[in-house]
Formats: C-alpha cells, sequence, structure tokens
C-alpha cells in the first residue's frame, strides 16, 4: 500500500525538515480534494481530480491509492465517469494516510 522504498528516497533526496514540510503539503492538499470528491463530486473534472491526486500520491509513495486513481481516470478519460466508483478510492485514500502517518516514525529505521 505504501512504497516505503520511495518515500525514504524523497526524504534523503530533500532533507527530513523539507519532506516534513512535503508531507504536510500534501497531507492538507490531497485531503482537502478527497473531502470535496466525497461530498460533492462533479463528473465533468472527476479524470483531472483523480489524475492529480494520483500524480501526488505517486510522490509519497502511495501505490495502492495512486493505483485505483489511475483506473477511474482511464474510465474518465474513455467517456465513463459515472462508472467510478468513489467510495473505494476514498478507503484506500484513508487507509494509506493513516499507514503512511503512522510509519513515519520508524521511516528513519528503513
Amino acid at each position: 500500500m505504501i512504497d516505503w522504498t520511495r518515500v525514504k528516497a524523497l526524504r534523503d533526496e530533500i532533507g527530513a525538515d523539507d519532506f516534513g514540510e512535503i508531507v504536510d503539503i500534501f497531507i492538507e492538499e490531497v485531503s482537502e480534494m478527497i473531502e470535496r470528491l466525497r461530498s460533492a463530486p462533479q463528473i465533468d473534472t472527476l479524470g483531472e481530480d483523480l489524475h492529480a491526486l494520483k500524480g501526488s500520491a505517486l510522490n509519497l509513495g502511495f501505490t495502492g491509492f495512486s493505483q485505483l486513481c489511475q483506473v477511474g481516470e482511464t474510465l474518465a478519460k474513455n467517456g465513463r465517469a459515472e462508472e467510478i466508483d468513489l467510495p473505494p478510492i476514498l478507503a484506500s485514500y484513508e487507509k494509506s494516510s493513516a499507514l503512511f502517518l503512522e510509519g513515519l516514525s520508524n521511516l528513519s529505521c528503513l
């Protein structure tokens, strides 16, 4: 669900202090998008929203969540946005986010 090798590589690449800021920004921005999808998804922009979420998720190693976003994005690109099943995508983010935040304390061990 989380690619810890990717997370460690990003942290090592940008430094621990900047990594913390990146994590904070990611959680804030993605949580806002998730809440918007949960409360008022827009069929017209659903593919774009999932594309943005996928990119952010990949940067921080949320592989399972990003894969679900990719499936939805592909459906939207093929004119089938109404077939996107949002609840599993939203649940995947919640689970991934919890695992990620819990695992950050062990990141120094990797």
